[in-house]
C-alpha cells in the first residue's frame, strides 16, 4: 500500500488505464498511430486498447486501419492504427491514407513508433510527421532488442533534438508503456508544449518557396502547416491541390453569407489559381530532381541525428549483415546476376522437381485410377454416355489438371514465397525499375510477371502491387 510521501512524489503516475475496446465513442482526444511497418504498432496498440486489432475500411480505401479506445486520467481517447509506411510522399496508398489522416484527421497526438534497431530509417517519417503537425510523441520500441544487439540510444537527448517527448518501451513485454500514456496524456492536455524540429532544406529550395509561403499564409492565416502544404504543391500534389482548392470554396461560401456582392468572391478563386500558377513556376525553376533534394534533405537529417544519440557497445566496428546483404543483391555489379541466377534456380526446381510427382500422379490417377473407375462403372452398369460425362470427361480432365498443374505450382509458389518472406523480391523490382521506366512500366511488374510463369491468374491478380492505375493495367495486359 503506497503511504502519502509516494502520492505526494512528482514522479508517482497517479493515472490509470482503463483498456476500452473497440468502444471509442465520446472520446475526448483522437490518437493517431503512426510509424513504419514491422516496427510494433500493433503490440503497441493491443497494450493500450486490450484488442487484437479491430479492423475496418476507409471510405473508397482498399487500405484497412484498425480502431480503438482506451481511458486515462479520466480522459477517454479514440487511438487509430494507421497503414505502415515509411513516407509520407504519396507514392502509394498506404502513405496517402497516412498523410491525409494526420493532415485532415487533425488527430490531438500522433504517436510515432520507432524501431530503436533502425533509428535512423525510422526518423526519416518522423521529421516529415513533424513537418504537417507539432503534437507528436515518439513511441522508441523494442528498446529490449537494441540493448540485446548492443545498441545505446540517448533518448534524453533525441528528445532535446526533436522538441518532443521520446518513451522508450518494449511493448511486447509491456515496459514503459505507463511512461507512454503520461506523455500521450500530457501533450493532449497542453501541459506538454512541444517545440518540433524543423528540417534543414537546401538554401535554393528555401529561399524558392517563401513567395509560395506567403500568398499560402493572406488565403490561410490559420493552417499551421503551411511551408510542408508549400512543398506538396511544388511537387504536384493532387490531394494537396484539390485541399487548397476545397477550403478556398469555404472560405467563399461563408464569405457570401456576409457580402452582397461577389467582386470580394471573384478575387479569392482568382487568388488560388494565381497561387497554383506560383507554384508550377517554381517548380519549373527548380527542375526534376526537387523530388530527390527534398529527400536526400531528410536522410542527411536523419543520419546527423542518429549519429549525435545512437552508440555501439564496445569497440568492434559495427556490421550490419541486413545492409551489407542489401548492398550487395542491389548493386550495379552482383544484381543482376544474383537476381538472374536465383531466379533460374527457383524455375529449374520447377520443371525438374515437379516431373517426378507429376509423373506418380499420372500414374495413380490416369494410368491406373482411370481403367479402374471405367471398370466399376461398366460393373455398376452405367449408360455409356453417362461414363463418358464422369469418367472420359469429369474425372479425366481432372486427373491431368492435378498430373501437369499441381505438382510445378506446389513448388514454385511456395520458392516464390519465401524470396518474398526474405525480402528479396522488392530488391528485384528495384534492380529492373529503371528498365521498367524506359517501357513506361513499374519495375514491381517484374513480380507479377514472374508469379504468372507459375499460374497466369495468379500473376495478374498479383498486379494489385502497383499503385498507378495506368501502369497497373500496362502489366495486366503484357503479363
Amino acid at each position: 500500500m503506497l503511504n502519502s510521501n509516494c502520492a505526494n512524489c512528482p514522479i508517482h503516475d497517479k493515472g490509470e488505464l482503463k483498456r476500452m475496446g473497440i468502444d471509442s465513442g465520446d472520446s475526448d482526444f483522437v490518437i493517431a498511430l503512426a510509424g513504419n511497418p514491422n516496427t510494433g504498432k500493433s503490440t503497441v496498440f493491443n497494450q493500450l486498447t486490450g484488442l487484437r486489432q479491430h479492423t475496418g475500411n476507409w471510405p473508397g480505401k482498399t487500405v484497412t486501419r484498425a480502431e480503438g479506445g482506451f481511458q486515462y486520467n479520466k480522459n477517454k481517447y479514440k487511438i487509430v492504427d494507421l497503414p505502415g509506411t515509411y513516407s509520407l510522399l504519396s507514392t502509394s496508398t498506404d502513405e496517402a491514407v497516412a498523410r491525409d489522416f494526420i493532415l485532415f484527421g487533425k488527430p490531438d497526438v500522433t504517436v510515432i513508433v520507432i524501431d530503436s534497431t533502425r533509428l535512423e530509417r525510422n526518423l526519416n517519417l518522423t521529421l516529415q510527421i513533424l513537418e504537417i503537425t507539432d503534437r507528436v510523441v515518439v513511441c522508441l520500441n523494442l528498446i529490449d532488442e537494441a540493448k540485446r544487439n548492443g545498441i545505446s540510444i540517448d533518448s534524453r537527448l533525441l528528445s532535446k533534438k526533436l522538441g518532443i517527448p521520446v518513451i522508450e518501451t518494449a511493448a511486447r513485454q509491456g515496459q514503459g508503456i505507463k511512461e507512454l500514456l503520461k506523455a500521450i496524456d500530457d501533450v493532449a492536455t497542453g501541459k506538454y508544449i512541444c517545440k518540433p524540429y524543423k528540417l534543414q532544406y537546401p538554401k535554393n529550395i528555401n529561399k524558392s518557396v517563401e513567395p509560395l509561403i506567403s500568398e499560402l499564409k493572406e488565403e490561410f492565416p490559420n493552417l499551421p502547416n503551411l511551408r510542408w502544404i508549400a512543398l506538396r504543391l511544388l511537387e504536384g500534389d493532387q490531394s494537396i491541390i484539390d485541399f487548397v482548392k476545397e477550403r478556398s470554396e469555404r472560405i467563399n461560401k461563408a464569405k457570401k453569407i456576409d457580402f452582397e456582392k461577389g467582386e470580394n468572391i471573384i478575387d479569392e478563386e482568382e487568388h488560388i489559381d494565381d497561387i497554383l500558377a506560383l507554384s508550377n513556376r517554381i517548380r519549373w525553376r527548380l527542375g526534376d530532381n526537387f523530388h530527390d533534394k527534398l529527400m536526400e534533405s531528410i536522410f542527411e537529417e536523419s543520419k546527423k541525428i542518429t549519429r549525435l544519440t545512437v552508440s555501439k557497445d564496445g569497440k568492434k566496428k559495427p556490421f550490419s549483415f541486413d545492409r551489407e546483404l542489401d548492398r550487395i543483391v542491389t548493386s550495379k555489379i552482383w544484381g543482376f546476376p544474383i537476381m538472374l541466377g536465383l531466379l533460374a534456380l527457383v524455375f529449374w526446381l520447377t520443371i525438374i522437381g515437379a516431373n517426378y510427382p507429376s509423373s506418380m500422379l499420372a500414374t495413380i490417377l490416369v494410368d491406373n485410377g482411370h481403367p479402374f473407375l471405367k471398370n466399376l462403372a461398366e460393373n455398376i452398369g452405367f449408360p455409356w454416355w453417362l461414363s463418358g460425362v464422369l469418367i472420359d470427361g469429369a474425372y479425366l480432365a481432372m486427373a491431368w489438371v492435378i498430373s501437369v498443374m499441381l505438382p510445378p505450382m506446389a513448388i514454385f509458389f511456395p520458392l516464390f514465397t519465401l524470396l518474398e518472406d526474405f525480402g528479396y523480391l522488392p530488391r528485384v523490382a528495384f534492380n529492373l525499375d529503371k528498365l521498367y521506366q524506359k517501357a513506361g512500366a513499374h519495375g514491381k511488374q517484374a513480380l507479377s510477371m514472374s508469379m504468372g510463369f507459375g499460374c497466369n491468374a495468379a500473376g495478374v491478380v498479383a498486379t494489385r502491387i502497383i499503385d498507378s492505375p495506368r501502369e497497373r493495367l500496362i502489366a495486366i495486359i503484357t503479363n
